[in-house]
C-alpha cells in the first residue's frame, strides 16, 4: 500500500479534454484585458491600421503555435519549451527557456490580479474601494492565493472555472462590439467617430515601418499565453495532439475576436478619441463602456475583470508545470516535483510560484506603481526569447524529417524558423526601444537605461546565477544529451526513455 506521505508519480491523466484545453489557452491570453491595455496605444501608433497590426502580430504566433504542436506530438512533457529545447539544443538553453517561462508568470500575475479586483469593484459600482490603494493591493494578493488554491485542487476544477469565465468575457466583448458598430454606423458615435469600415485597415504597412515595429511589440503581447493549453499536455485526453491543436485554434479565435473589436471601436470612436486617451491604458475601455453601453457599462467592466481573474489562474499553470518538469529532471530542487497525493497536481511548485509572484507584486508596488508597469513591459523580452527558442528547437529536433516531404519542411522547419526569426527581430527592436528611459512608465533611468530593460537583463542574470549554482549542487541534468525526434522515438520503443512519443504527422 502506498504511504499517504508519498505523492503519486504522475499528474492526473485525461483530466481535461480538447475544449477545456482550448478554453484555458484562450483564458491565459486574457483577451478583454489585453485589448483594453493596448488598443489605445496601438491606434496612437498606427491609426486606423490597428487591425492590420493585430493581423501581422498573429503571423509569428501561428508559426510558433505550429512549433508547439509538432514538438508536443513528439514529447508530451508539461515543461514544454524547457523539455523540448533541452532535447534539441542542450541543457543550457533548455534551462534558460524554462526560467523565462516561469519568470513571465512571476512578473504578470500580480498585475492581472489587480486588474481583476479593480474592474470587479468598478462593475459593482464600488468606485471608492477601487480607488483605495491598500484595499486593492490586499484584495489582489488574496485573489492570487484563491486562484492558486483552485489550481491545486485540480485541473478539472480549473477547467470548469475557466469555462464559465471565458464565456462571460467573450459574450460581453462581442455584445460591446455589436453595439459600438451599430451606433457608429448609425450616426450615434463620439465626435470624430462614425468611420466607414474598410478592408484597407488590415494593411499593417499603412502607417510606415517605425510605427509598425512599435505596434507589433504591443500586438505580440495580446496573443501571449495561448500555450498554457500545452503545459497541461500530461493531463489532457489525447495528449499527443489535443493540446497542440488547442494552442493553434486559440490563436485563430483570438485573431477573429481582436479584429472584430478593433473594427467596432474604430468605427464608433475614430482615431482622435483613442489617441487622446491612449495613456489611460485599460481605463480607456471604462470610458468606452460608459459611452457605448450606458447603464450597461458594468457588462464590459465585468468582462475585463473576469478576463484578468481567469488569466491570473491560468498564468500560474504553465509556471508551476515548468517548475515541476525542471525539478523531476534534476534542474531545480526536488521538492518542486512533489505531486499532491489526492489532487494529483504539483502543489509545492504551484504555491511557490504564487508566493514569489505575490512577493514581487508587493515589493515592486512599494517602490512605485510605475515600477510595476515597467516590470510588465519587460515581459516582451522574456516572451520573445522563449518563443523564438521553441521555434528553433522545433526545426532542430525534427531535422531528420525535414527532407521527407515539402509539407514537413514547411510546417516543421521553415514555418517555425520564420516565426522565431520574426520574434528575434522584435526582441532586438524591443531592446533598442526599452533602452531609452523616456519609453518607460517611470521615465527615469536605471544605470543609464530604461527600467524595463534593466529588469529584463536582471532576470536573465539572476537566472544564470541560479543555473550555475544549481549545476554545482547537482550536475545530473547537465549530463543530458541532445537528440532528435527519431532517436527519441527509438529510445522510447526500446524502453530507454520515459517520454511519450508518437509520429508528429496529424
Amino acid at each position: 500500500m502506498t504511504s499517504p506521505d508519498r505523492a503519486p508519480a504522475e499528474l492526473r491523466r485525461g483530466a481535461i479534454g480538447f475544449v477545456d484545453a482550448l478554453v484555458i489557452g484562450l483564458a491565459s491570453t486574457s483577451p478583454a484585458y489585453s485589448l483594453a491595455a493596448v488598443m489605445g496605444a496601438v491606434v496612437a501608433l498606427v491609426g486606423v491600421y490597428a487591425p492590420g497590426v493585430f493581423l501581422a502580430s498573429f503571423l509569428p504566433m501561428l508559426l510558433i503555435a505550429s512549433a508547439f504542436y509538432y514538438l508536443n506530438r513528439a514529447d508530451q512533457d508539461c515543461g514544454t519549451t524547457f523539455s523540448w529545447v533541452t532535447r534539441a539544443m542542450g541543457p543550457w538553453f533548455g534551462w534558460l527557456g524554462g526560467w523565462a517561462i516561469s519568470m513571465t508568470g512571476v512578473l504578470v500575475i500580480g498585475s492581472l490580479a489587480e486588474v481583476g479586483v479593480r474592474f470587479g469593484l468598478l462593475s459593482l459600482q464600488l468606485d471608492g474601494i477601487a480607488d483605495t490603494t491598500w484595499a486593492v493591493r490586499t484584495l489582489s494578493v488574496l485573489l492570487i492565493l484563491a486562484m492558486t488554491a483552485v489550481c491545486v485542487i485540480g485541473t478539472e476544477v480549473s477547467a470548469r472555472f475557466q469555462n464559465v469565465l471565458i464565456i462571460a468575457q467573450v459574450v460581453a466583448l462581442l455584445a460591446f462590439a455589436a453595439v459600438a458598430l451599430v451606433k457608429g454606423l448609425g450616426g450615434d458615435a463620439v465626435e470624430g467617430g462614425g468611420l466607414s469600415p474598410s478592408w484597407s485597415w488590415l494593411n499593417p504597412f499603412g502607417a510606415g515601418g517605425a510605427a509598425l515595429t512599435g505596434g507589433l511589440l504591443l500586438g505580440v503581447f495580446i496573443y501571449w499565453g495561448w500555450e498554457s493549453a500545452v503545459n497541461l499536455t500530461e493531463e489532457t485526453q489525447d495528449s499527443a495532439s489535443a493540446p497542440g491543436r488547442a494552442g493553434v485554434v486559440s490563436t485563430v479565435v483570438l485573431l477573429v475576436t481582436y479584429l472584430a473589436v478593433a473594427y467596432a471601436v474604430l468605427v464608433y470612436s475614430g482615431t482622435d478619441y483613442l489617441e487622446a486617451n491612449a495613456e489611460e491604458a485599460e481605463d480607456l475601455f471604462v470610458l468606452l463602456a460608459r459611452d457605448v453601453l450606458g447603464g450597461w457599462d458594468w457588462v464590459l467592466l465585468l468582462a475585463i475583470s473576469t478576463s484578468a481573474i481567469a488569466s491570473t489562474q491560468t498564468t500560474i499553470l504553465p509556471a508551476s508545470r515548468t517548475g515541476l518538469s525542471m525539478a523531476r529532471r534534476h534542474a531545480l530542487p526536488p521538492g518542486l516535483a512533489r505531486i499532491h497525493p489526492r489532487f494529483r497536481t504539483p502543489d509545492v511548485s504551484t504555491w511557490t510560484v504564487a508566493g514569489i509572484a505575490s512577493a514581487w507584486y508587493v515589493v515592486v508596488n512599494l517602490i512605485s506603481e510605475n515600477a510595476l508597469f515597467d516590470s510588465i513591459t519587460a515581459l516582451s523580452l522574456l516572451i520573445a526569447f522563449y518563443y523564438s527558442l521553441t521555434g528553433i528547437a522545433c526545426a532542430v529536433f525534427h531535422r531528420d524529417r525535414l527532407t521527407r516531404s515539402v509539407r514537413d519542411a514547411l510546417l516543421i522547419g521553415v514555418g517555425p524558423l520564420v516565426g522565431a526569426g520574426l520574434l528575434i527581430w522584435l526582441l532586438v527592436e524591443s531592446i533598442g526601444d526599452l533602452s531609452d528611459p523616456a519609453n518607460s512608465d517611470s521615465g527615469v533611468a536605471w544605470f543609464g537605461l530604461g527600467p524595463p530593460l534593466v529588469i529584463g537583463i536582471g532576470i536573465f542574470a539572476l537566472g544564470i546565477v541560479v543555473m550555475l549554482c544549481w549545476r554545482v549542487r547537482d550536475r545530473r541534468f547537465w549530463t543530458e544529451q541532445r537528440t532528435t525526434a527519431d532517436r527519441l522515438e527509438a529510445d522510447v520503443a526500446a524502453g530507454r526513455s520515459g517520454a511519450s512519443v508518437v509520429d508528429p504527422a496529424p
